[in-house]
């Protein structure tokens, strides 16, 4: 008795093709039972690691970046932009001030409620609140002419860390390890952390957007500081880690099998990289975010606050080859942590500055002790500042016409102010400074040029930059 056969008759050339591909299979499967990782399976054309160290566009002045991030717009002119002519003319609009479209049209001037002195030897004048980085200020270089695009945080906060108001471009952490590459290929190439609080945006603030996955940033909360609380499920229980490695292997070379049909598709691609790391990093990640074994003096050197903790883990992580690290403020979990401002200066700022000032000193002092401050460029700042005027009777509203920002460590000059708001602090008139040219800067410093690091998706190159960003020359060593 005869049967059906659904499928059509297959002629010499098909039978031919189908057969050859199966002794390519065979003799691939046999090839990879040797092999010994994920990593470089033998017979395997190897996918490129997209973690792998990269040379720069040219010589790097720095080769990792700590970007010391304060949501919530902190007020230039209570920190490090002295303007001692507010007092003089309390109370009043000046021209100055009236011109601008700032949202508090009523109100005039208000005084800092702080005192300001002059440190080192460059004479930097900086707020009370911030004693101990007022100790640095030879090493720091405060740009005093910032603007940016926008006076509203969701905004102004993905301008700041991923160079446009929506949050659908990578981000700086991410354009930086895409153009370079990491140290170490047991930890990410890029860890955002905070305290509690994620900064406004979440993910747009570390991701990757349309730069493949692995270069997107790896979020840590570190208000626990156990090392085994910072990540969590990163270990498994119930299977060991050489069960592990055997099953990692396994499905590595399944999928890179696959991959290599789909002529390496870059979402799986990035899930094979993704899946290796999470491996590794079962073993890297205690290990580096276990301080236990920093000496007593360290401990004491960077204090007990949450974010000096930061502080301490962002050296330990670019320490061990992490290219970038974004340490943003929170206390008691709000995500605009400095926006505290709008009602209360005097005491929050106050209050925000004590949980942040020693441990940000304490990081540059540690950096330099371990030859590392030079190779290390350091970016503290908000997405805006706040305006000369009062709001209500203790607060300001928000102002993105000109405040501070500040840099230190790889390839800056130290002790030097550059640019400049007007007499009141309310609006940048000197060598202005968009977000876009400090990015532009940023690159520089780290080897990359920011009209050529970019990226073809959806029919055009993208960059961090857009089609704007001058390089701000004057404060490179």
């Amino acid at each position: 008795m005869s049967h059906w056969n659904p499928l059509p008759p297959l002629n010499r050339r098909e039978s031919l093709q189908r057969i050859g591909a199966g002794f390519g299979t065979l003799g691939l499967a046999s090839v990879l039972a040797d092999g010994p990782s994920l990593s470089a399976a033998p017979g395997v054309p190897p996918l490129a690691d997209p973690l792998a160290p990269r040379l720069a566009h040219f010589a790097p002045k720095a080769k990792r970046i700590i970007q010391l991030f304060m949501p919530g717009g902190p007020s230039q002119v209570d920190t490090f932009d002295y303007k001692p002519q507010i007092a003089r003319y309390a109370g009043q609009r000046p021209g100055e001030v009236d011109r601008k479209s700032l949202r508090n049209t009523k109100n005039g001037l208000f005084p800092s409620p702080f005192g300001f002195k002059q440190y080192g030897e460059s004479g930097r004048w900086v707020s009370d609140i911030f004693p101990h980085v007022a100790q640095c200020v030879d090493d720091i270089c405060f740009i005093h002419s910032m603007h940016t695009d926008i006076p509203e945080h969701a905004g102004a906060m993905m301008m700041m860390n991923v160079g446009h108001l929506q949050p659908n471009r990578p981000s700086l952490g991410s354009w930086m390890v895409y153009g370079l590459g990491s140290e170490n290929q047991n930890l990410p190439g890029f860890v955002a952390m905070s305290p509690r609080a994620q900064p406004r945006g979440g993910l747009a603030n570390w991701g990757n957007s349309f730069l493949p996955g692995a270069y997107s940033g790896c979020y840590v909360n570190i208000a626990e500081m156990r090392p085994e609380s910072v990540l969590h499920d990163l270990r498994n229980q119930f299977v060991s880690p050489g069960s592990q490695r055997r099953q990692a292997d396994l499905l590595g070379r399944l999928n890179r099998l696959h991959a290599d049909r789909e002529q390496h598709e870059a979402g799986l691609e990035a899930r094979i990289a993704a899946m290796e790391m999470a491996f590794r990093m079962q073993f890297s990640v205690p290990e580096a975010f276990d301080v236990s074994g920093e000496t007593k003096s360290t401990l004491e050197l960077y204090g007990d606050s949450e974010y000096a903790k930061g502080c301490l883990l962002a050296r330990r992580l670019i320490e061990r080859g992490v290219r970038a690290v974004q340490l943003s403020h929170s206390i008691d979990g709000y995500d605009i942590a400095w926006d505290t401002g709008h009602d209360d200066i005097q005491g929050g700022h106050a209050r925000l500055a004590k949980a942040c000032d020693q441990g940000i000193a304490a990081l540059i002092v540690d950096l330099k002790q371990r030859g590392l401050f030079d190779e290390t460029l350091l970016v503290w700042g908000g997405e805006f500042g706040r305006a000369p005027t009062s709001e209500g009777q203790k607060g300001r509203d928000h102002d993105h016409y000109g405040y501070t920002v500040w840099l230190a460590g790889g390839g800056v000059k130290g002790g030097i102010s550059y640019g400049a708001t007007d007499q009141f602090g309310c609006s940048a008139v000197e060598n202005r400074v968009h977000v876009h040219d400090l990015h532009a800067t940023i690159l520089h410093l780290m080897g990359l040029n920011h009209e050529k690091l970019t990226y073809r998706y959806s029919g055009r190159d993208y960059r961090l930059t857009d089609v704007h960003g001058q390089v701000i020359h004057d404060i490179i060593a």
